[in-house]
């Protein structure tokens, strides 16, 4: 079945580099409220790998997206090459949160073809020192459709764990640092989608979040406090607690 995205694949192979960068952008929806993702993904499938090494450093945020979410295929496809890793690992803490957000999705590329790999890389992200990149190692595990085995969902509420542990970390000065702050954000609905794929396991966790840190005798972390009402807001959450929902 021809999709647009498969149309674009289609397009795009056909055009030399020149013109397919024009092409990205004239279809590229921005400036817009929205991105067109399905060219994206389509430039994800065909891109060479010069192309997308070029574009990932490109000043065009979404060219730049465009190399950066090829990122996933080519780590795919090119195992043992821990370059790439380290650019998608540096596209995670961009400065642009439309390329950070292409980081996450070539995460989840990687996901698709080999878990493994991905929950090697989530454990590397969500133990790095900025909280930019522990916020893509969530947001790119915790991906309903990379969630269905239960290795897969173990994986994402360590994930989330880890990262929760990173912001309570956080000295008081810096919490309300941009970057902290989008971690936070991150923590606010991937808690939710790590407990939804592995309910019996998952509850218990994301209830302890409730309470200070085990036998401290401290009182709960008021950041922590605000991503655990976040996330009970969250429908697929409530449905499983029987809690109104937002």
């Amino acid at each position: 079945m021809t999709t647009r995205r498969t149309e674009h694949a289609a397009a795009l192979r056909s055009l030399p580099d020149a013109e397919l960068r024009a092409y990205l952008t004239a279809h590229s929806g921005l400036p817009g409220p929205r991105a067109n993702l399905e060219l994206m993904a389509a430039a994800a499938d065909v891109l060479t790998p010069a192309l997308a090494l070029t574009l990932a450093d490109d000043e065009d945020e979404y060219l730049r997206c465009c190399g950066v979410v090829t990122l996933g295929r080519l780590v795919l496809e090119h195992p043992d090459d821990p370059a790439l890793v380290d650019l998608l690992t540096a596209r995670a803490a961009d400065p642009s949160w439309r390329v950070r957000e292409a980081a996450a999705m070539a995460g989840q590329r990687i996901g698709d073809g080999d878990p493994d790999r991905l929950v090697a890389l989530v454990r590397a992200w969500t133990d790095d020192r900025d909280p930019l990149v522990v916020r893509a190692g969530i947001a790119a595990i915790c991906e309903p459709r990379l969630l269905r085995e239960g290795a897969m969902a173990a994986a994402a509420l360590a994930a989330c764990s880890q990262a929760t542990e990173h912001l309570r970390q956080v000295p008081s000065a810096h919490r309300r640092d941009a970057d902290v702050r989008v971690l936070r954000q991150g923590l606010a609905y991937c808690w939710s989608v790590a407990v939804a794929a592995d309910p019996v396991t998952g509850l218990p966790v994301f209830e302890a979040l409730s309470r200070g840190p085990a036998g401290s005798g401290v009182a709960q972390d008021g950041d922590i406090a605000w991503v655990v009402a976040q996330n009970l807001r969250k429908k697929r959450l409530a449905r499983l607690l029987d809690a109104p929902s937002s």
